[in-house]
């Protein structure tokens, strides 16, 4: 199994893990991930599964609505390497334009309909 390593632009805040190889991607028309534009992993990972470290302490989380799901962010450049999901807590998905391995771009991406899930 491949091991996949990513990190923020600044470089401030890093993840790793192991996946099955990453061959698609996903995207959400909810509220925030529209705007953020993002491609994520089309699989949930478990928390303990992700490998982090940040930085000087510029991990910041975002959260609206109910609550349920945390947005990630670096304080320093802006990029979301993460989130937890509102519909698995616990579990993340990660932005795979911060694997440098990865070509999120010219993956076959998939839709997921966040904007009506409620």
């Amino acid at each position: 199994m491949p091991r996949y390593e990513g990190q923020c632009h600044c470089g401030s805040v890093k993840f790793a893990f192991d996946s099955e190889p990453m061959v698609s991607g996903l995207r959400c028309n909810c509220s925030i991930c529209v705007r953020k534009g993002a491609v994520m992993s089309p699989d949930v990972i478990d928390q303990e599964a992700l490998d982090i470290e940040v930085r000087d302490d510029v991990l910041a989380i975002y959260q609206f609505g109910d609550k349920t799901a945390k947005h990630y962010f670096c304080k320093r450049c802006g990029i979301y390497p993460f989130h937890e999901t509102a519909r698995f807590p616990g579990k993340l998905r990660v932005n795979l334009g911060c694997i440098d391995a990865l070509d999120p771009l010219g993956m076959e991406v998939s839709l997921f309909d966040g904007k009506h899930l409620l």
